[in-house]
This record gives C-alpha cells, structure tokens and sequence, in this order.
C-alpha cells in the first residue's frame, strides 16, 4: 500500500556527514528538510582524514548558520574539551615514508625517504582524524535536534521531475510511499543513489591509473617510530599523523583514533593488486606486508575489528553532477583518491556552495543557472586534484621527484588557507588555486610531464619548474632545502611571505593569535 506526502523543501540523499551538514544549514534559513538514509547509523566507513581547509570549512559553517556546537569539531583540542566521549584522532600533518620492496626500511640524515610536513604548531589547534560510526551518528543527531527528519533503513526506488517538483518513491519496512520536494541533493557518495536512479555512466579517469584498494579498522598497531629507528627533533610524532608508507605502485594510510582503533589500507594500482591478489581480502594485505617487512613488523600484532573490504575500484567519476531542481555534492560526483585528504574539502566546498546557493537562488532560472555553475566548478577541482594525484603516483618509484610534486599541493593549501582566513579568498580561486591564472596553468604543466616520467635533462627541468611554480605561493618554507624534507609551522614562514598575501606584519600577526597559533593550553585528557 502506498501513502503520499509533499512537505519537504530540500530532500538529502544520504545521512553521512556532509548530508547531515548541509541540513543543518538549510534548517538554519527556515528550509524544511528531509534526510533519506539506506542504511543506519551507527555504521563503518571510510574518508577519515581532515585537513586545515576542511577544519576552516567548518568554522565558516558554525559562524555563518550560527551553529555553535559544530564549532569544537575544527580542531583537535576544542573537539577533546566539548565532546570528550566522540572519538577523534590527532593530525598534525602528512607523514610520508618510502619502502623499496622486501628491503627494510632505511634513511639518512638528508631524509631521502621521508617528507614530513605540519599543519599545526602544536596539538591544541591540530587537525583530526573523523572516527566515522560516531561522527556521522553525531551529526545526524544534531540535524534532526534542529527539525530535520531522518527517514533511514529507506531505499529510492525511483525518481521523476514533475512540474517544479521532484517525486522520490521511497521503500521502507516492506511500506512505499511518495516524497516531493523542490530541491534535491545527492549525499550518497560514489556510485550512489542519482547514478543508479538515473542510470548515469561512469566516466573514465583521464590521468589516474586504475586502482583498487584493500582495509579494515585494527587493534594493536604498533607505532611506526617505535616499530623503526628514526631520527630525533622531527616536527611532530611521525604517526600523530596521516601516516603514508609509499612504495613502487601503490601506498598504505594509517590514521590513529583515540579509542585505540586504527584504519589502515592500501591503495594499489591494478597490475600490483593483481599481483597479491587483492581481491582475497585480508589475504591481499597479508601478502602486501610480507613486501614490506618494516610495515609487517608494524602490524605484527595487529588484529581487525571489522572483516576486510575489497574495493575494485578507487576512483569514480561522472559527467553529469546536477540538473533542473538537483544536485549531487562533489563526493557523489567524484572520488579520487585519498593519498592527499582532498575529499573531506573538496565535499564541505560543496556542502558551503550549495547551502549558499539555495539560499540566494531558491527558484527559477537563477538558480539554473547557479547550479550549472556549481557543477561546473566541482568538475573542474576534480579534475585539479585527479591530475595532481596522478602525477604522484606516476612518481612513486622516484621518491625525490615525489616529494617535490607534493610541494605542489602544500604550497597551494596553506596559501589558500592563510589568504582565506585572512578574508583574501580572491588571492586563491578555486581548490588548490586551480582558477589562479598563473598557478593553475603552471600546476597542470607539471602534472602532465610528471605523467611522462620524465628523466635526466626533462626531469632536472620539470624539478626548476616546481620550485619557479611554489616560490610566489610558500609561505609554508617549502622552498627552504635545509630542513631536508621536515617541515614545521613556524610563525616566521608567514610573516615572512606577508607581501605575497598582500598582508602586513600586524595582520599577520593577528591573523596568528586568532587562530591559536601561540597560545599554549591544557589538553584535556
């Protein structure tokens, strides 16, 4: 037996965090708002690593909706002191080893396999790690205390544009019903609900190799500084991070939740995926770790708490990401991959945008028009950050070359990050500064012959041409080649970048005594 309702200005696809987000918002301005979940919280997933973008995305969310209790969750100190019973790990930057296969790992003092770049000058104001059954559990929570409506354990079976409206036929507990709404939003990631209800293709990746990925959620993981020997008076605990080991072909993450779990996993391009027989699961990763003997010895004692997932396929792309009345957010329209953390920003971007933009475009042909362009825009980061991506991995056997492509995309976040906070977003269009009309062009160049792999004389060139690109953007050190690869915040490297920010010294220095920066305090235990 069917029933029929029509009360909901915004219908959200899916209850994960960027869901529930944006329906805080939307609630904030008066819009009703209906959540439809498949599943039910609380529920394993994976993309648990933030960045300082996302942590000031939701800052700008907290104040611009007046939403004061989503504030703590920018940093790792305000988050430990409000909700000391939600799990959260502590980042204090990119932590990157390099392993060549069946060797021990080994270094120098010139730090030839390791790069270590901070976020954060000490714990306090450090980034997180999103433990995501109670986080997402969290934040569905705080959407419905704000008067959405949550209808989980709920299927979209299928989809019709009628007039101004959208018609969602909805199953649930064996009853179906129907659901119009004038705006539709897809939160459901990849491969989700509009792909499937509209039958949209895949679209190829044009520069990321395909690859395939293999993880669970473990107890017992041993700390990597105690599992090797690594030198002192590093920047940060090298695995109060998100910690990569980089090897030929592919790379592993390990992020440390507070509650002792840890998530690990590999991404591996296909022909190595092969090669261990990825597809078997735990199997796969047993075999992965007896080609890296310092990792294995890591996890020796290590045991998951969930089964192991096999994913085929890493990346996801479509063309199509919105039409009249409905939208997908970018983590529906695209997944990359997670070896930089762009896709907790590059989703809170989206989530920002379309709250905005249903705000100030409700109905009619501005809004068309306003989610055309916001389509638009998404494509063109995704296909910023699948290029750069790209051309790490390309570089994965060339661990130099490596270090400095992802100079590239330090240079470009904590720019952004310091115009941003600064209130100069137009000194950084787009993520990353793709729609910056030198360094976009410039960071596209270098990620296309970096695809070539270029040797001897074209990658000494490519080398000068990375330093060139970074130079006017660092005001991070990058560029300075004796910290051998560790990199911390220090309050110099801004002040001393002041001009490239069109910035003076009190401003800067203001700048840094919002954010925390100097201001020692008591961790909360």
């Amino acid at each position: 037996m069917s029933t029929h309702r029509t009360d909901a200005d915004v219908v959200i696809i899916g209850a994960g965090f960027s869901g529930s987000l944006l329906a805080l918002a939307l609630r904030r301005r008066g819009r009703s708002v209906l959540i439809v979940e498949r599943g039910r919280h609380p529920r394993f997933a994976i993309g648990e690593s933030s960045t300082p973008l996302a942590n000031l995305l939701i800052e700008e969310l907290a104040t611009t909706y007046d939403l004061p209790r989503l504030a703590p969750l920018s940093k790792w100190g305000t988050w430990r002191r409000a909700y000391p019973d939600l799990p959260v790990g502590l980042k204090r930057g990119f932590t990157f080893f390099h392993h060549t296969p069946d060797r021990e790992f080994d270094d120098d003092r010139a730090h030839a396999n390791q790069l270590m770049v901070a976020a954060s000058p000490h714990d306090d104001i450090a980034d997180t790690h999103w433990y995501r059954p109670t986080f997402d559990a969290f934040l569905a929570r705080e959407a419905q205390d704000a008067g959405a409506d949550l209808l989980d354990q709920s299927d979209v079976t299928a989809v019709r544009f009628e007039g101004e409206t959208v018609a969602l036929d909805i199953a649930r507990g064996g009853a179906a019903s129907t659901i119009t709404t004038r705006f539709l939003v897809d939160a459901s990631g990849p491969r989700g609900a509009m792909h499937r209800l509209l039958g949209l293709p895949d679209r190829p990746t044009r520069w990321l190799p395909p690859t395939e990925a293999v993880y669970s959620h473990f107890e017992g993981v041993e700390r990597w500084d105690d599992a090797v020997r690594l030198e002192s008076g590093a920047p940060y605990p090298a695995d109060d991070a998100a910690l990569h080991q980089v090897f030929p072909g592919g790379w592993i993450w390990i992020l440390r939740f507070g509650n002792g779990i840890t998530s690990a996993g590999a991404a591996l391009t296909e022909p190595l995926a092969r090669a261990l027989k990825a597809e078997h699961g735990e199997a796969g990763w047993m075999r992965l770790l007896e080609w890296l003997p310092s990792v294995q010895r890591q996890f020796a004692g290590a045991r998951p708490t969930v089964p192991f997932v096999h994913a085929r396929r890493i990346a996801y792309r479509t063309d199509v990401m919105a039409g009249e009345r409905w939208a997908m957010l970018p983590s529906a329209a695209g997944v990359i991959d997670p070896l930089l953390s762009t896709g907790f920003p590059l989703t809170l971007l989206g989530v920002c945008r379309l709250a905005d933009l249903l705000e100030r475009t409700w109905t009619g042909r501005g809004r068309d028009a306003a989610v055309e362009q916001y389509a638009e825009q998404a494509q063109r980061e995704l296909d910023t950050t699948e290029r750069l991506v790209a051309a790490l991995y390309a570089s994965m056997g060339d661990f130099d070359l490596f270090k400095r492509i992802a100079r590239v995309y330090f240079a470009a976040a904590s720019y952004s990050e310091a115009a941003r906070r600064l209130g100069r977003a137009h000194l950084a269009p787009g993520f990353l500064l793709c729609d910056h009309p030198v360094f976009g062009p410039a960071s596209r160049a270098i990620a296309e012959v970096a695809l070539m792999r270029p040797a001897d004389r074209a990658r000494a060139n490519l080398c000068d041409q990375i330093d060139r690109t970074i130079e006017p953007f660092d005001v991070a050190g990058l560029g300075d080649q004796r910290r051998r690869d560790w990199y911390p915040v220090l309050a110099e490297d801004l002040i001393d970048g002041r001009s490239k920010l069109d910035a003076t010294t009190g401003e800067i220095d203001a700048l840094l005594h919002r954010c925390g920066f100097s201001i020692a305090r008591q961790i909360a235990n």
